[in-house]
């Protein structure tokens, strides 16, 4: 079987549209549809249901998807044997919250590419959610997630860190300079600009504001660490942030630490799909990202 139509038909089941298929893999929409046909008339199956919406796996097709994503890595498998010995190379995409992309990652990214010059690196900064939607689909190879642990039993997980968190304010909030401990109650009243849901610190810390009795706590949630920032920055309440994205700003005066409750550091966990093969390439980051946080 050309293993071009199994990855051509794992492609279009992640995608649901024949047009992104195409456009994924560099081919004419016409020839991701006569790929599919072929291997429906290969395998005596029909595969997708044609809907207005998009392609839709049928009964049959997910169950056929699992297997083909299972010969796909045999391949793979059986051309990272062939290299020349030494030799690693590959494209690594990794799913990372926007905070490591600014911070963390471009040490480890440069320390790869002085070490392995053959592996390329692609950053899709993204969220919890996204990021176990692209570790299932196949679009990631590696995620970076704040979390405790997974519920996902298809993940598997490595803590590589742990990491301080800071609440802050901007310099002339009336919280950047109290005479005293700030208190949860206080804290209560406070408008704060938060990560996006799913972010585990951020929703830990918003559970433990509404929880105080009578607690009022204004909360806006966004995607951007940069967005909350500047919001602070500016006055309009605050923030709890990994320390790595506020350091400078602390250093500069633009932001101002708040003198109160404490909180764990978050641990950084690198994430990847359980029954997918990692490649010499992903090996390779993963170890370097260890290294990175562990000198």
């Amino acid at each position: 079987m050309d293993t071009r139509l199994l990855t051509t038909f794992t492609t279009l089941a992640r995608t649901g549209s024949f047009t992104a298929a195409a456009a994924e893999l560099h081919l004419a929409q016409s020839t991701v549809t006569v790929h599919i046909r072929t291997l429906e008339r290969d395998l005596g199956v029909r595969l997708f249901d044609r809907l207005p919406t998009g392609a839709l796996l049928t009964d049959t097709g997910r169950r056929l998807l699992e297997r083909a994503e299972d010969v796909l890595d045999a391949v793979a498998r059986l051309r990272a044997g062939c290299a020349d010995v030494g030799t690693v190379s590959g494209r690594v995409v990794v799913g990372t919250p926007e905070s490591l992309c600014a911070t963390r990652l471009p040490a480890v990214i440069a320390g790869l590419r002085t070490s392995r010059p053959e592996v390329d690196v692609h950053l899709h900064a993204a969220g919890p959610a996204e990021c176990v939607e692209g570790l299932r689909s196949g679009r990631l190879d590696l995620a970076l997630m704040w979390e405790e642990e997974t519920e996902h039993p298809d993940l598997t997980t490595e803590p590589v860190a742990r990491e301080p968190l800071a609440l802050v304010c901007g310099p002339g909030h009336r919280l950047a300079a109290p005479a005293h401990a700030v208190t949860w109650e206080e804290l209560a009243g406070e408008s704060f600009f938060l990560l996006e849901e799913g972010c585990s610190y951020s929703d830990a810390f918003a559970r433990r504001l509404l929880a105080v009795p009578g607690a009022r706590p204004r909360l806006t949630r966004f995607g951007s660490v940069d967005a909350a920032r500047s919001c602070v920055a500016a006055g309009l309440g605050l923030t709890l942030l990994p320390r790595t994205t506020v350091e400078e700003q602390l250093r500069r005066g633009r932001l101002a630490e708040v003198g109160g409750p404490r909180f764990p550091d978050v641990p950084v966990l690198l994430a990847r799909y359980r029954r997918r093969w990692a490649s010499p390439a992903v090996r390779e980051f993963a170890r370097e990202l260890v290294r990175h946080w562990n000198d």
